[in-house]
């Protein structure tokens, strides 16, 4: 599958060549001749003689991004002076900062801010606790707490690697639902000690986000965390995907004409992610589901099954087939992959039943290529934002999050989950749905409220009961 240029690969060249004559033109033919794709081109200085120009460019990768300069640099006539990465440096200093909600000009805000008036409030707060929500950014304010070990594709990279990701979900609940989050790495991998610090931590949040915690462990955490808290604990590596994928799920079998219920669906992979959507897509109605990981189909008979494939051994498979995921794909009316790329072709995707339904999720290679799915398919979807059907968790942990905050809730249920993937799916109006429309953008403007009315209904309703 043949990766496009993309603006997480922009550079942009300072370049010095002859002001007259067809220079400028010869830039972008350099380009394009390797594949490159010039999305800026503006002059910096100019003069009679000469003229500075900054380039900038979409790239590949790394490799390809270097390709290009040196394409630019054998242009007769130019000079390369300096080139920067883009992303590099959106990240200088990091992404995200602190402000004071109030101003503090003269010694009276002082004195109201901080001492002597602030321990007023604190005393209001010691002698009722619930107040923290009222009086601090309790009300408002989520923990993005990671241990580093298994962050996006990259693997077990460590807390300070992971920083710059937590940083940028930091921005995401800033930016589309006005929540300040505050990313948290932990330089530990034991659970005990994640536990214990995230307890630790908690009284000044009103919300946990776990992220990018490898599994099997990430479910102990979220599990004991859940039970020692009084405010709601959500991985989103499990949850957020698996919300977005019941949403996206649902819209797709409206596409086809089919029914949950009564599809067959071939999981790949049972990490974090693979068995959150497999438990919600179940709450949700799923009855016919075949899970396979890297040893095949899982099933009772296997002898190496942990205390999570056991469940899922228990709870799908009824026949219990137990051969490899080309096999259960076939005669399969749904196919969702969050595994590894390149584990099916066409052909196996042409053994599926009419109308199918492709989530091929791996990154930043799907499980599939999905313009070979799409020749056989009725609709693809992928974790790709180069490809219609981008399956996204900003599409729904932002908005999940408000809810839960307005609500003052103090737990996360299925049932949230799934009237926020009910929410989210709603957003696509009957004349907008279509194959290459079944997940909204990311920027829809009612997206994040109207998750986020869902959950909070939810949540309110619980507490009435």
């Amino acid at each position: 599958m043949a990766t496009l240029p993309s603006v997480s690969y922009s550079i942009t060249v300072r370049l010095e060549l002859d002001a007259g004559g067809s220079a400028v033109g010869s830039l972008t033919n350099a380009v394009e001749q390797v594949g490159g794709m010039i999305t800026a081109l503006d002059v910096a200085a100019a003069g009679h003689e000469r003229i500075r120009i900054d380039v900038t460019c979409a790239a590949r990768d790394t490799e390809h991004a270097q390709a290009i300069v040196d394409a630019l640099g054998a242009v007769e006539g130019v000079v390369v002076h300096k080139v920067s990465d883009r992303t590099f440096l959106m990240h200088l200093g990091g992404k995200i900062e602190m402000k004071s909600k109030v101003p503090l000009r003269n010694r009276d805000e002082l004195s109201m801010a901080y001492t002597p008036g602030v321990a007023r409030v604190s005393q209001a707060i010691a002698a009722n606790k619930d107040d923290a929500r009222r009086l601090t950014i309790k009300r408002n304010s989520v923990a993005v707490v990671t241990d580093g070990s298994a962050v996006l594709g990259l693997g077990n990279i460590g807390p300070e690697a992971a920083m710059p990701v937590m940083e940028g979900k930091a921005a995401l609940f800033k930016r589309f639902a006005d929540i300040d989050a505050w990313p948290i790495a932990l330089d530990t991998q034991d659970v005990d000690e994640i536990v214990r610090t995230v307890q630790l931590l908690a009284p000044g949040f009103g919300g946990i986000n776990l992220e990018d915690i490898s599994a099997p462990r990430c479910f102990e955490v979220e599990a004991r965390l859940r039970e020692l808290l009084d405010i709601p604990v959500f991985h989103d590596d499990q949850h957020g995907t698996a919300i977005v994928v019941l949403a996206a799920l649902r819209n797709a079998l409206r596409v086809v004409n089919k029914k949950l219920s009564e599809v067959r669906i071939a999981m790949s992979g049972a990490g974090a992610a693979g068995t959150a959507i497999l438990k919600l897509l179940m709450h949700a109605g799923a009855r016919d589901v075949i899970v396979s990981d890297v040893r095949g189909a899982v099933h009772a008979g296997r002898e190496d099954l942990d205390s999570n494939l056991r469940w899922i051994a228990e709870n799908t498979n009824p026949e219990g087939y137990s051969g490899d995921l080309k096999g259960s794909v076939a005669g399969a009316d749904v196919f969702i992959g969050v595994s590894a790329p390149n584990l099916l072709s066409g052909e196996d995707i042409a053994e599926m039943n009419e109308d199918s339904i492709i989530f091929a999720l791996a990154n930043p290679d799907p499980e599939v290529d999905p313009e070979v799915a799409h020749l056989h398919a009725g609709v693809v979807a992928t974790g790709r934002s180069d490809y219609p059907n981008q399956i996204n968790n900003v599409l729904v942990f932002p908005g999940f999050f408000r809810g839960l905050l307005d609500a003052q809730s103090h737990h996360v249920t299925s049932d949230m989950m799934v009237a926020a993937a009910e929410a989210l799916a709603d957003v696509v109006s009957e004349d907008e749905l279509g194959p290459n429309y079944i997940v909204p953008s990311v920027f829809h403007s009612d997206l994040s409220n109207h998750v986020a009315t869902a959950v909070r209904e939810v949540a309110q309703r619980n507490q009435a009961e």
